[in-house]
């Protein structure tokens, strides 16, 4: 079984990285919807190949610390999905960055799947990451992506048999979400080694499907020298917890920072941690 669609614009901006690509995590809405849309720019600016929007969910279930705290704090200010698209609709006119949403899949499921592509798609998102759906249960999520020539992204585990895997490599588009570790998302001072295992592994079973699989890694990534690790085995980093924790402790001018830094992980070779005098300096 095969899902076929027009290009990805997700994958598109991958490639033209040359598979270094750099993506960020944000909440949609934190701390404030104003605030949430300079953050985002500030990301494209700072040379993110792409931006992952958080919906604020009641009971997250891969979510660590940092992130929990922050989407809490947004749901208690009265989030409501309307806020999502109407973001996506400010930042889209501000930048041209791919812009993917990571929801749980009751709000999706309570708006109405297509309902929701369509209303997705109109506002400028790229596609969605869906962490608690599968995709043997996503018919009708994927019949609704392919009509608005929006994204899935499904998630591979270090658990994942290799059924499980094929099943994901068939089903996404974009990329394959790389989860790093078993736990909940936050950073450390390594990124695990069952990243690099289970990459090699969709690679492979990509290859055996005939499907050329961008892999993007997340969970636990917060240096430039994070980001160029992952780089050597995967053709995406992904960024979450630091960045939402520069944002809630000194806002954008912290976050745009912490930005320049992580985007010299991508160069080749280059310095993952700029001197002094580099940082702000666009990528």
């Amino acid at each position: 079984m095969s899902h076929e669609q027009a290009p990805s614009t997700t994958e598109a901006a991958i490639r033209a990285t040359g598979t270094r690509a750099l993506i960020g995590y944000l909440p949609v809405g934190y701390p404030d919807q104003a605030t949430c849309v300079e953050a985002v720019v500030a990301l494209a600016e700072a040379g993110f190949t792409a931006v992952e929007l958080g919906v604020p969910y009641s009971d997250p279930g891969m979510d660590g610390p940092v992130i929990q705290a922050a989407t809490q704090a947004t749901l208690e200010r009265g989030f409501r999905l309307e806020e999502l698209f109407q973001t996506l609709e400010a930042i889209s006119a501000r930048t041209d960055i791919p812009l993917l949403v990571m929801t749980y899949w009751n709000p999706v499921l309570r708006y109405g799947v297509d309902r929701f592509a369509e209303r997705f798609a109109a506002a400028g998102g790229a596609g969605l990451i869906t962490p608690d759906l599968t995709p043997e249960n996503a018919a009708e999520w994927l019949a609704a992506a392919k009509r608005h020539h929006l994204d899935r992204v499904f998630l591979a585990a270090p658990s994942s048999s290799d059924a499980r895997l094929d099943a994901v490599i068939d089903a996404s588009t974009g990329f394959v979400y790389t989860v790093s570790t078993m736990g909940t998302t936050g950073t450390r001072a390594d990124v695990d080694q069952a990243a690099r295992a289970l990459a090699d592994r969709i690679a492979a079973r990509a290859e055996a499907l005939g499907r050329d699989t961008l892999r993007c890694v997340g969970v636990g990534i917060s240096t430039g020298e994070h980001v160029r690790q992952v780089l050597d085995y995967a053709d995406g980093a992904i960024v979450g917890s630091a960045l939402v924790r520069a944002l809630g402790e000194g806002g954008v001018p912290a976050l745009r920072e912490l930005a320049a830094s992580l985007a010299l992980g991508t160069l080749d070779g280059g310095p993952a941690t700029p001197a002094p005098a580099e940082k702000g300096i666009p990528a």
